[in-house]
């Protein structure tokens, strides 16, 4: 699991069947004193997370399988909560 704040929204024409109900958000990845940790990554939401958010994100397989319905899924990262201040 790891702790990251929402940049914002990706779009995209043309998507992967597995994505095409799935709102698609740019999360920086954050270390232990809350700071920028590494590169932004793209994460699978469904719980409504934007902008600004701070959103645990986790790279379960089994997870993401589940979630989207399909077990050819290209996608790794997705919302697993929204951090409450």
């Amino acid at each position: 699991m790891q702790l990251a704040v929402v940049q914002g929204r990706a779009t995209s024409t043309v998507r992967h069947p597995s994505l095409a109900a799935v709102k698609l958000l740019i999360c920086q990845p954050l270390g232990n004193e809350g700071q920028a940790a590494g590169d932004p990554v793209l994460a699978l939401d469904k719980l409504g997370a934007g902008a600004g958010d701070k959103v645990l994100l986790t790279s379960d397989g089994q997870g993401l399988r589940e979630l989207v319905n399909d077990d050819n899924s290209p996608a790794r990262w997705w919302t697993l909560g929204i951090v409450d201040e």
